[in-house]
């Protein structure tokens, strides 16, 4: 493949003149523009290659000594990254939270790469960051609906934020325990604070054995890691089995209760508002009433169940999440904004304080730098595609898609329901689901279900992968505790009715891959043997 020259005006077309029209890449670009589903179908390659061999076209590892011309460079990325990279906008793509997103993102990323805003301080966004607080304004009205007076003193002030903007979930949830720590190891008398002297000298003076975190065991692996990067240990994470998909709150109070007893602080307890495996919310209001009593921060995880808030039809599902103290949502979920869009709010302001940082040369006592209350440091100014989705679809809008969504889960919980060789594990509360193939022979006695439930775990782990690798379709697996196999876990298909482009005749579609697919395997044939060999009045005895 042909090289360019390195030279200086060769650097300088790189940086100022785009090559003609025809090149690859502005064809790319206009490809991209006109129509994004058809580029993805036609580059994304459908037909299986190993991630072992996808390795091979990444295994150097120098520096290119010689620039490479754009378009050349372009080829490389059609053949070697775009082809096998995975088509999240297609329909059929139901396994995961990412979804196709609205067109008008394109040129709007293009603008954002263009104009190449750091949002740690305003000498580096200037507009950005006025913006972007205005976004978290939004937000916060959107979840705890005070007053306008509220905002007019708090949306701009120099004192205080309303929240933070950050990459995503993990990094939000990271940010409210950060700031529930800091809050609850505060500088008194003697003591400077936990962000001065640490957690040992922390604990010592409170009186405390261990700091904890209480959630379901559906929380986002993001608090775990929240419980390691701030020095707490993960050993005190307590986690609750939830076999309902619900944390008790009555269990979760007599935990927190035996924990303190034992000595111990619960720094804050964590409700969910869809959970990533069954998209299940935690009873929010009861939890408040727990946190409460405990004299704990209450954190809601609200990465994926926020935009619920938009429905006036389904908001109600999240009630009690505007006595939260902190709330994480991510945009990049169902508010249809690119990766990246994450953030947490806090109920009130002042929270944002516990862990403000200076320094002279960047981040100076008194100014809205952004970056005094952030983890993150630079950051780019993601803000604006959400403040333009918001202003461009409207709450109306919105609603219209979380209405559907929902909607369009319960329409494939009765696909699943109504056929014979497929049972629902786990129905939406949101707009995710968990089910399996299960032959109606197996299905119709439960004992016989139960005794099947090892191969019916590989049945589903076969169907699921060979599904994936045949590229036509895409749904995720999990393992869930459920109640009515006696709290055993079971494998299950896991999918996210998100993409507004996604139909019923999808769905159905994947349903008949899924049947065709297992009805070929090893586990299928073997159950059918194992039924075939007990005798019809045996199976009404034993069996019913």
């Amino acid at each position: 493949m042909a090289k360019a020259s390195a030279s200086l005006e060769h650097m300088y077309r790189v940086f100022t003149k785009p090559e003609g029209k025809d090149s690859k890449l502005a064809q790319i670009e206009q490809h991209l523009s006109d129509n994004l589903s058809d580029f993805l179908s036609q580059h994304v390659v459908t037909n299986a290659k190993s991630l072992e061999e996808i390795e091979k076209d990444f295994n150097a590892y120098q520096v290119p000594e010689q620039p490479e011309f754009v378009s050349e460079h372009a080829e490389v990325l059609l053949e070697k990254l775009v082809a096998h990279s995975v088509n999240t906008y297609s329909p059929t793509f139901i396994g995961h939270m990412t979804s196709a997103l609205p067109y008008f993102h394109l040129p709007l990323a293009k603008l954002l790469v263009g104009l190449n805003q750091n949002l740690v301080k305003i000498e580096t966004s200037k507009a950005f960051t006025p913006l972007e607080r205005q976004v978290l304004g939004m937000m916060h009205q959107l979840i705890y609906s005070d007053p306008p007076s509220f905002y007019e003193t708090h949306l701009h002030s120099a004192k205080q934020s309303l929240g933070a903007f950050c990459s995503g979930g993990t990094i939000a949830n990271i940010t409210a325990l950060w700031v529930a720590r800091n809050k609850a190891l505060k500088a008194d008398g003697k003591f400077r604070g936990v962000s001065q002297q640490g957690i040992a000298a922390g604990l010592k003076h409170y009186g405390y054995g261990a700091l904890g975190i209480l959630s379901s065991r559906r929380g986002h692996y993001s608090l775990s890691k929240a419980m390691d990067a701030l020095g707490l240990g993960r050993e005190q994470m307590l986690l609750l089995d939830c076999p309902t998909q619900r944390l008790s709150p009555e269990k979760a109070l007599e935990l927190a209760k035996q924990y303190e007893d034992d000595g111990n602080k619960l720094l804050a307890l964590v409700g969910i508002a869809g959970t990533t495996e069954t998209g299940h919310v935690d009873p929010l209001d009861e939890l408040a009433d727990v946190a409460k009593e405990i004299g704990c921060h209450f954190h809601v995880d609200a990465a994926w169940g926020a935009a619920t808030l938009f429905s006036k039809t389904h908001r109600q599902k999240l009630k009690g999440i505007e006595r939260a103290d902190s709330v994480t949502m991510d945009a990049h979920k169902q508010m249809y904004v690119p990766m990246g869009a994450g953030m947490v709010v806090f109920k009130n302001p002042e929270d944002s304080n516990a862990v403000r940082h200076h320094a002279q040369y960047i981040l100076r006592a008194g100014s809205k730098d952004l970056g005094a209350t952030t983890l993150e440091g630079s950051r780019n100014g993601m803000a604006m595609m959400v403040y333009a989705s918001m202003n461009i679809f409207g709450r109306q809008g919105y609603e219209l898609l979380i209405d559907q969504s929902i909607e369009k889960a319960l329409t494939f919980a009765n696909l699943i329901e109504r056929h014979p060789d497929f049972e629902l594990i786990t129905a939406p509360t949101l707009s995710l689901l968990t089910y399996r193939v299960c032959p109606k022979q197996v299905q119709e006695y439960k004992s016989l279900t139960i005794q099947n439930n090892d191969l019916l775990d590989r049945l589903t782990v076969a169907v699921q992968k060979q599904q994936r690798e045949a590229g036509k379709s895409f749904v995720s697996r999990t393992r869930l505790t459920v109640e009515k196999y006696h709290q055993k876990a079971v494998t299950v298909f896991r999918v996210v009715l998100a993409n507004p482009l996604t139909t019923v005749e999808d769905l159905e579609n994947i349903l008949e891959e899924q049947l065709d697919i297992a009805k070929k395997t090893k586990s299928w044939k073997e159950m059918m043997s194992r039924l075939e060999q007990i005798p019809l009045d045996s199976r009404s005895v034993v069996n019913k």
